[in-house]
């Protein structure tokens, strides 16, 4: 038996290496070229019209699947002359050859990854097994993988399809802005090149911290759940599922929601004992994030200088100790922050230190206001109506859409500015499920309210009290929470809220 094994390794490796024909090395440069372009862009599209021989409007659903068919075919006429292997081949040939394998074998398990993604998002934080995992590492081994590279190129197919599901769910839309935010969103996760990614930095992703700028309410939090879902994890081939679930892999921290002495604790936990009320030891976000995950930081420009300082030895250093406690604990994930005040106003006024900023931009993404979106294109507006009737629902209802867009139409008109983007969208289909009306920021806004203060202030007509007031409430309509507001406005907490509550009894607003 065991000449026998000799006898098939000596014929195997006697084995002349096979070249490409001129078409098929042409038509395998093309899919090779494709498995390289990121997926939310044009060349993208185009790669794939000339790959199918599809018409350009062709729809998604369509060209993906007749993409699969035209790879898999033009596989299996290697395979019927037994050439479908990485070892028949050598030089430029074999890495054609071996990416279109890759390409053939992800388009192969599409269907099954989505499907096991579903599963995982709906079972939590424990890892599932992973049931079609044999047969995806046979394919990877009849094609001539080796055991490393097929768990290697497993986990890495995982985190493509990963990145691609939530990026086109979550962030939907047809404008250009939108266009551009996922194609950036691509480049976050996997850097402007897949291959200088697969060969460098997999697993060295930590040190690029993300920045994202935009008004509240444009969805800022979800292109950064986004991100943080979408990183690398490494597959347990001895318990057959990967090491951790995504949905443990990002974690989120709203820094305005939390006075200033308690924003450290929350940041980096504290001991038992530290301070007053600390009655037991408490984790914070840098201790509850997975190694294989991200933190994302809202509303990173609501925090003080000091707590800046610290953060930035976090991010450099990599190590932090809870507050009261000289234990040095590690961090390995990424940092996402977010901010919906204008980086350069921040910096200026000295609300952010430039050194602080100089660490987070690694890549700075602006998620586009929901006006700036519908103006754009306009079929923007049906996009997003048929992702939140369906998430509130539970399936699509082309009738409910229908009947939310007339609503709008209507009452809000074409030009409605949106001064809650998608947030306010979201309550606006609510609000017509509920009663089939919907007003809009019909009574005093905070431009109007800006305008009249400063007139005010010019013709010296406001009294002092009331102008501390009318600032108070604008910030308070702003950023929502009492403690934002005290630490623009440099007031205690109980003193903004007598002036949120004087001005909105004053012009008798609720």
């Amino acid at each position: 038996m065991l000449y026998i094994r000799r006898m098939y390794v000596k014929i195997v490796g006697m084995k002349k290496k096979s070249r490409l024909k001129p078409e098929e090395r042409e038509f395998f440069s093309l899919v090779s070229r494709a498995v390289f372009t990121n997926p939310f862009t044009d060349d993208r599209v185009a790669l794939d019209l000339k790959i199918t021989g599809l018409p350009s409007h062709v729809t998604e659903g369509k060209r993906i699947e007749k993409l699969r068919e035209v790879v898999a075919a033009r596989v299996a006429q290697l395979e019927a002359k037994d050439r479908a292997e990485i070892s028949r081949f050598a030089g430029h040939d074999l890495l054609l050859v071996e990416t279109s394998f890759l390409f053939d074998f992800f388009h192969q398990f599409l269907e099954k990854f989505d499907q096991f993604i579903q599963e995982q998002i709906d079972a939590g934080n424990t890892p599932l097994k992973v049931s079609f995992a044999r047969d995806a590492f046979g394919y990877l081994k009849k094609r001539g993988f080796t055991n490393a590279d097929m768990r290697r190129y497993f986990e890495l197919v995982f985190q493509l399809r990963r990145a691609y599901f939530f990026i086109d769910r979550s962030l939907v839309g047809c404008s250009a802005g939108m266009k551009e935010l996922r194609r950036k969103l691509w480049n976050n996760v996997f850097t402007h090149d897949l291959n200088l990614y697969n060969i460098h930095l997999w697993d060295r992703m930590e040190d690029f911290s993300t920045l994202l700028l935009g008004e509240t309410g444009t969805g800022k939090g979800t292109a950064a759940a986004a991100i943080g879902r979408s990183g690398f994890i490494p597959y347990d081939e001895s318990k057959g599922c990967f090491v951790e679930s995504f949905t443990r892999t990002f974690v989120s921290l709203n820094l305005s929601q939390f006075p200033e002495n308690l924003i450290e604790s929350e940041l980096f936990g504290h001991k038992k004992g530290a301070f007053t009320g600390a009655v037991e030891d408490y984790e914070g976000i840098f201790d509850r994030c997975s190694p294989h995950g991200s933190i994302f930081l809202d509303e990173i420009g609501e925090v003080s200088i000091p707590v800046q300082i610290k953060l930035l030895q976090v991010l450099q250093e990599r190590d932090f100790s809870p507050v009261g406690s000289h234990d040095m604990h590690r961090f390995n994930g990424r940092v996402i922050a977010a901010t919906n005040r204008p980086l350069r106003d921040l910096r200026r006024r000295g609300r952010m230190r430039d050194d602080f900023y100089y660490r987070l931009c690694s890549d700075i993404l602006t998620v586009p206001p929901l006006r700036e979106r519908i103006k754009q294109d306009p079929a923007e507006l049906d996009d997003l109506l048929t992702l939140l009737v369906e998430r509130m629902l539970g399936k699509s209802s082309p009738e409910v859409v229908d009947m939310v867009r007339d609503v709008i139409q209507h009452k809000l008109g074409k030009h409605y500015p949106w001064p809650g983007n998608v947030r306010e969208l979201e309550q606006c289909v609510r609000a017509v499920l509920l009663n089939q009306h919907y007003e809009g920021e019909k009574q005093i806004q905070t431009p109007d309210l800006r305008t009249q203060l400063v007139e005010g202030i010019q013709n010296g007509t406001v009294e002092a009290q009331r102008l501390l007031a009318g600032y108070c409430y604008m910030l308070y309509r702003r950023h929502g929470t009492y403690e934002a507001v005290a630490r623009r406005a440099n007031l205690d907490r109980r003193t903004v809220k007598k002036y949120v509550d004087e001005w909105k009894n004053v012009n008798a607003e609720g």
